[in-house]
């Protein structure tokens, strides 16, 4: 055991972690080696050497997190298995007479892809293949198309299911099926107001997307395309419908949506052995990041608690007599400027450590402030320089648009963003009437 107070190794743990990241060492081995010294300067070789080899294995045993890689599966089978392809071109063919209407489309093809994914990657990737040659071959403004396909993405973090809010329920102990239904209107919003800002700019500046409306389908044409998206109706049927009847658990729905996935695609006859294997691998991949990272989290709350850090910055906040809306501002600052440099689910669980006790002194409602960090969430998405989903698209697009064309693309989409996130503030009952009036709350 170390001489210093444990409350000095916690300040001098959180001044070593921001060092660290700032160096791009990884969020995950960050969170793991600050925590472990932490940890062993205030309890010692023999009892830090306990705690260390029994926190990660009691987290990683947690019933809860294996709809994390179920849900990944499931939106990865959709994806490779190409199950979501219909999805643009019914949007298209219902959307197309609008002003910027190949725009909007993608919006809402990206929402409704969202319903099958909980990753916002996946979510522009696919949606960028199918959607971006469209627009770009219509004439559109490349930064728009681009744009576009990067910020309705993001709508993959926000419409269930939503990995981000899983982890964040699983942390805070909080009914992920209430954060679901918490999330649902908040991720609408989120399109309707993209699509209302994109409609504006096309009728001010004809230039930046050329009309459509000499598309003509016919009504039946319209419907035989809803048709063609049954697999993703029928998937959220099953996985929504039984989740929110009670037939089975939020945890369950996962590997209820993976089958199902497959099972579909195995009827269209499109899972191929290298489709099955992509979405095997990918999950995988994208499975191992997500609990090298929580593991990290999960001993850095620990480190904390120890430590009276947190306590220490709780009860300096309730001492300053500040509002629960000057405390959410001063969050909302971090997390923005946190989204800026990291990747997002690195930020959560880097922040629900300390964030959690500041919180629960504040009587803030962790349902409504988890919908809401996930929307912030979703701006570090697009936000430079890190902006994940821009270089989705920038993978997809190659040479043809330069990285700060799509980034100048996205400016009207984080405005509307910020509107969004003011609204969500102002007006709480956005998020907390569903998971109200059905009783989860």
């Amino acid at each position: 055991m170390s001489d210093l107070d444990p409350e000095l190794i916690g300040a001098l743990g959180i001044g070593v972690l921001l060092a660290m990241i700032f160096l791009r060492v990884p969020v995950g081995v960050a969170l793991g080696c600050v925590s472990a010294g932490g940890i062993y300067l205030i309890l010692g070789p023999r009892a830090a050497t306990g705690m260390l080899s029994e926190i990660p294995y009691d987290f990683t045993a947690h019933w809860s997190l294996s709809s994390i890689p179920m849900f990944l599966l499931m939106g990865y089978f959709c994806y490779h298995a190409g199950l979501t392809e219909g999805l643009f071109r019914m949007a298209r063919m219902w959307l197309s007479w609008l002003p910027g209407g190949l725009s909007i489309a993608s919006i809402q093809g990206a929402a409704l892809f969202s319903a099958v994914t909980g990753s916002s990657l996946a979510c522009t990737a696919a949606m960028g293949r199918i959607a971006v040659p469209e627009m770009i071959k219509a004439g559109y403004d490349k930064g728009l198309a681009t744009g576009t396909v990067a910020a309705a993405g993001t709508i993959g973090s926000m419409i269930p299911p939503s990995i981000l809010l899983i982890l964040y329920g699983i942390f805070v102990e909080e009914p992920i099926g209430a954060l679901f239904l918490a999330a649902f209107l908040p991720g609408v919003l989120t399109g309707v107001m993209y699509s209302i800002m994109v409609c504006v700019r096309a009728i001010v500046t004809p230039g930046l997307a050329p009309s459509t409306r000499d598309e003509n389908y016919t009504w039946e044409e319209r419907i035989w395309a809803i048709k063609d998206t049954w697999p993703v109706g029928l998937l959220v049927l099953g996985v929504f419908g039984g989740l929110f009847s009670g037939v089975f658990t939020p945890t369950e729905a996962g590997a209820v949506g993976a089958f199902l996935a497959f099972v579909i695609a195995c009827l269209k006859r499109s899972m191929s052995w290298h489709a099955f294997r992509e979405a095997v691998a990918e999950t995988l991949r994208s499975t191992a990041s997500i609990f090298v990272i929580a593991i990290g989290a999960q001993l850095l709350t620990r480190f904390f608690a120890l430590s009276g850090v947190t306590d220490i910055l709780a009860d300096f906040i309730s001492g300053q007599g500040y509002s629960q809306l000057q405390v959410v501002l001063l969050i909302s600052v971090a997390l923005l400027i946190l989204g800026m440099l990291l990747d997002p689910i690195g930020i959560m669980l880097l922040t629900i450590p300390i964030l959690l006790p500041v919180l629960e002194s504040q009587s803030i409602n962790l349902i409504w402030f988890g919908v809401l960090m996930a929307k912030f969430l979703e701006v570090g998405f697009i936000t430079p320089p890190v902006g994940l989903n821009v270089f989705v698209v920038k993978g997809i697009v190659g040479d043809l648009v330069p990285t700060h064309t799509i980034f100048k693309g996205i400016a009207w989409f984080v405005v509307m963003d910020a509107i969004t996130i003011a609204l969500l503030i102002a007006f709480p009952s956005i998020i907390l009437w569903l998971p109200t009036s059905l009783g989860l709350i």
